[in-house]
């Protein structure tokens, strides 16, 4: 018997939205970033705007881009202004206002920013600002101060300051690379600058991270996937919010970056009435699961400025998990974060389960609401000699030498499928 499908499968309505574009425009990439639908006029064509998103368009043009993909604007209902990707894409009269205790800079990452393309907030990990661009302007979008425009793509000079930075930092082990949408890259840009960041080191691990399997599928190419694996261990982490954008062209883009051996995992942002239920997000994680991307972070949306309308209450991101736990596997429960306003960093909050912390035991209380003993060990030591005299000791294998670079394995590209 056949495995169900992770597919959604609603009406085409490719044609009748750009019924001038034949199937080779469709399936490339920059055509779809070419013709992507940027003002009123050109989606009220498109699209039967209600009135709170016309003011909408019109209240937030001199503050934050509008643009959506054809392939992605293919994806909303016309008939319903409550449908997820709709409120994704186009923007209502409440995200003009902002409330308070909303932030330009939600994140603080302004303040930790020694270079134009550098964000250092945490002490083994950097985030690289590769472009200011994306193919689609999430309305959600924390970082629009620089996503609005004005930045652009990170030119030589800043790429040639942001890696001589982490050259003079040794403790970063792990590069993010993000912006705006760095896949928006020419493949020619995009290995100019891995191959730049991997040349460093102290570098372990290498993150992308990208809207593109979502909003601009077609954009991961065999050769795309190909490159992305030479760079390995590179990880691709994806924005996957409801299942409605789990199509067939989104899920080949995912397999096509697995089957190179490019691990993915989904961030997703837990937007009020887009996916504030655990059926939904209990859905779209099995179907990321099937298509072998890793749902990791459900995020709390942050305080940047014109959001409050998608944000949820905390309790809400609590209650889902408890929802989910117990009634699925553990790998469909991701971590739900919260970025701390004005730069204090990420933390993640779980449901408590405990209802007694004893001497001698905790009481815990599982998903079915049932209490349980855990007994604790009468001996408390847990040290790791072995570890502290042996392993991490000079020489002993577990540290570099000093001054030893780590070297970074040569990784053939994994060979192609044959074809069936």
């Amino acid at each position: 018997m056949a495995r169900p499908s992770p597919i959604c499968r609603l009406p085409d309505r490719r044609a009748a939205l750009f019924p001038e574009a034949a199937d080779a425009d469709w399936s490339d990439w920059r055509w779809q970033a070419r013709h992507m639908v940027s003002s009123l006029d050109a989606l009220a064509v498109k699209i039967p705007l209600t009135e709170d998103e016309r003011e909408g368009v019109r209240a937030t043009a001199e503050v934050f881009r509008l643009g959506i993909t054809p392939y992605y604007l293919a994806l909303v209902d016309p008939a319903r202004a409550d449908c997820p990707i709709r409120r994704q894409a186009i923007p209502v009269r409440d995200e003009a206002r902002i409330r308070p205790g909303e932030l330009r800079d939600p994140l603080g990452e302004d303040q930790t920013r020694p270079t134009p393309a550098i964000v250092h907030r945490y002490p083994d990990r950097v985030l690289l600002l590769a472009t200011d661009r994306c193919t689609v302007y999430c309305r959600h979008c924390t970082r629009r101060r620089i996503t609005g425009g004005g930045e652009g793509e990170l030119d030589r000079s800043a790429l040639r300051e942001a890696v001589a930075y982490l050259r003079g930092h040794p403790e970063v082990r792990d590069v993010l690379i993000s912006g705006g949408d760095p896949l928006l890259l020419s493949d020619g840009r995009l290995e100019e600058l891995l191959a730049d960041v991997a040349s460093v080191p102290s570098i372990q691990m290498i993150r992308i991270g990208t809207r593109i399997p979502v909003t601009c599928p077609m954009r991961v190419t065999p050769a795309l996937a190909a490159l992305l694996r030479r760079f390995a261990p590179l990880f691709v982490v994806t924005h996957f919010n409801h299942p409605r954008e789990v199509t067939a062209e989104a899920a080949l883009a995912c397999e096509r970056l697995v089957d190179a051996g490019v691990p993915v995992e989904n961030q997703t942002v837990l937007l009020r009435r887009v996916n504030s239920s655990a059926r939904t997000l209990l859905d779209l994680n099995h179907r990321l699961l099937m298509l072998r991307v890793r749902p990791y972070y459900l995020h709390q949306g942050d305080v940047a400025e014109g959001l409050e309308h998608l944000r949820t209450p905390l309790e809400a991101g609590l209650e889902i998990l408890s929802a989910m736990r117990g009634h699925t596997s553990g790998l469909a429960v991701p971590h739900l974060a919260v970025d701390l306003p004005g730069g204090g960093g990420k933390v993640t909050l779980q449901p408590d389960y405990v209802v007694e912390r004893g001497e001698r035991a905790w009481t815990f209380e599982n998903f079915l609401g049932k209490r349980y003993d855990y007994p604790q060990p009468e001996v408390r030591d847990c040290s790791c000699p072995w570890d502290d005299e042996v392993f991490y000791a000079p020489g002993g294998g577990g540290v570099p030498a000093q001054g030893e670079a780590v070297k970074r394995p040569t990784i053939e590209p994994a060979s192609p499928k044959p074809t069936v």
